[in-house]
C-alpha cells in the first residue's frame, strides 16, 4: 500500500514538472513568435495585429497561471489557447487565399497542381500561422485536467 502512495506522489511530481515544462515552452514560443511578427512588419492592417494582440494576451494568461495557478487562471489559459488555435487556422486560410489571389492575378489561366504549388510556395508563408495553433495546443496540454489544490501544493513543494 505504501508503495502505491509513493508511486502516486512520484506521478504527481512528474505531472507538475511536465506542466511547468509545457508552460515554459508555450511562453517561450509565444514570446518568440510575437517578436518575429513585429520584426517582419506584420502590422499593415488590423487583421495582421490580431495574432500580435492574442500573443500578448496569451503570454499574460500563461504567466499568470505559471506564478499563481488557480481554476480561473487555468480557464483563462484555455480561452486564450482556443483563440490561438482558431487564429492559427484562420491565418493559414488567409495566407492561402492571399497567395492564390496573387497568383491568379499574375497568371489568370493558371489552375490545378501548378496553381496549388505556386499558392503554397508564394510570398506569404501559408503554413506559418499553424505555429500559433501548435502553441495553443501546448498551452492546452499544460492545463489539461488542472486541479488547483494538487498543482499548487506540488509546485510549492518543488
Amino acid at each position: 500500500m505504501s508503495q502505491t502512495r509513493t508511486s502516486g506522489a512520484s506521478d504527481r511530481q512528474r505531472l507538475a514538472a511536465l506542466r511547468r515544462f509545457l508552460l515554459f515552452t508555450a511562453m517561450t514560443g509565444v514570446t518568440g513568435m510575437g517578436l518575429e511578427l513585429i520584426f517582419v512588419g506584420h502590422v499593415a492592417d488590423w487583421l495582421q495585429w490580431v495574432p500580435i494582440v492574442l500573443l500578448a494576451c496569451g503570454l499574460a494568461a500563461l504567466a499568470r497561471h505559471t506564478w499563481r495557478p488557480t481554476r480561473a487562471s487555468a480557464q483563462g489559459v484555455r480561452l486564450m489557447m482556443a483563440l490561438f488555435i482558431a487564429s492559427g487556422l484562420l491565418g493559414v486560410a488567409l495566407h492561402f487565399r492571399g497567395n492564390r489571389e496573387f497568383e491568379l492575378e499574375m497568371y489568370p489561366a493558371m489552375a490545378g497542381i501548378e496553381l496549388m504549388r505556386k499558392t503554397l510556395t508564394g510570398a506569404t508563408p501559408v503554413l506559418a500561422p499553424g505555429s500559433m495553433a501548435l502553441l495553443g495546443l501546448a498551452g492546452l496540454a499544460a492545463v489539461h485536467g488542472f486541479s488547483p489544490g494538487q498543482d499548487i501544493n506540488e509546485e510549492n513543494a518543488s
